[in-house]
């Protein structure tokens, strides 16, 4: 059984690992490199624990005590009882939903052990500006022994990654592929807009982009661009060609993939757009190109 523990001091160095988590500069160095994540809200903690992360402790405000009593008994990991005016001081904003729970990483699969299984996967790249991240287009997607997979490249934005992953969930991807740059799926605001997707899809982190590219070719995998080129096909008529293993590459909409991304890619892919429209924002490029190319 957990320890209950009140604590009424925000400097108690108990909570450390709940400081500051709107700074996201903060956060996306220090989560990494200390193992940890934040889950946030009973849902999304309830699907960490079952995905089989580790706790490191809970952060509680009273009236959730009784709601994650069941959580608490199991576990051996302290629980931090607080007040919500303390909980927000420690935190740096309100916390709606008054549950959080520090979780330990777990070691990243290889590219390899991921590929073994796997039919589609999907890469976004180049996707950094919080204003116009939604935007992004093109997309680069490889097709596994019956699995789908995806590889997200250069996504800063944590709500648009967490959406993405849930898209990947809900429409069978077999697993993602983060290039070097991308966005952390484990941060707080991700696993939220993920509604805990994050933890059921297998993931892993690419050392070397474009370059990795040829870690697919050597499987089998097909790659695919989605880039407004009028050299393009449109995705149903890359989905027609029914590939065994295809992977998808998405980058942002005023830049599109680098260069080497599209000199890399067997295929150029468009979602074709009406009214002007140029493109749609990842969450929606994604859901198209995954439920296009389903199996």
């Amino acid at each position: 059984m957990a320890d209950l523990i009140t604590v009424e001091d925000p400097d108690d160095p108990r909570l450390s690992d709940y400081t500051g988590l709107t700074d996201v500069e903060l956060r996306r160095k220090r989560e990494p490199a200390e193992g940890l994540f934040i889950a946030e809200g009973e849902k999304v903690i309830r699907r960490a624990k079952e995905a089989g992360y580790e706790m490191r402790s809970m952060l509680l405000s009273a009236k959730w005590i009784d709601v994650m009593r069941d959580v608490i008994d199991e576990l051996p990991a302290p629980v931090y009882a607080v007040s919500p005016e303390l909980a927000e001081q420690v935190t740096g904003y309100h916390v709606h939903r008054g549950a959080l729970a520090s979780m330990q990483r777990k070691p990243l699969p290889t590219a390899g052990e991921l590929l073994r299984s796997a039919r589609r996967v999907v890469v976004m790249e180049s996707v950094n500006d919080h204003t116009n991240i939604g935007t992004v287009l093109p997309l680069g997607l490889q097709k596994g022994a019956g699995q789908r997979v995806a590889i997200f490249e250069d996504i800063v934005d944590h709500a648009n990654l967490g959406a993405a992953f849930r898209n990947a969930a809900a429409l069978g991807l077999d697993a993602v592929f983060l290039t070097p740059r991308c966005a952390d799926p484990l941060y707080r605001r991700a696993v939220k807009v993920s509604m805990g997707a994050v933890f059921h899809v297998p993931w892993t982190r690419l050392t070397s982009w474009p370059k990795d590219v040829e870690i697919f070719r050597e499987q089998g995998f097909v790659t695919a661009a989605l880039c407004l080129d009028e050299k393009s096909i449109t995705i149903d008529e890359l989905a027609a060609r029914r590939y065994e293993k295809l992977v998808l590459m998405l980058g942002t909409e005023g830049d599109g993939l680098s260069v080497d991304a599209l000199r890399a890619a067997d295929e150029w892919v468009r979602i074709p757009m009406a009214a002007g429209v140029d493109s749609l924002n990842v969450a929606a490029a994604s859901a198209v190109a995954f439920y296009a190319t389903r199996l």
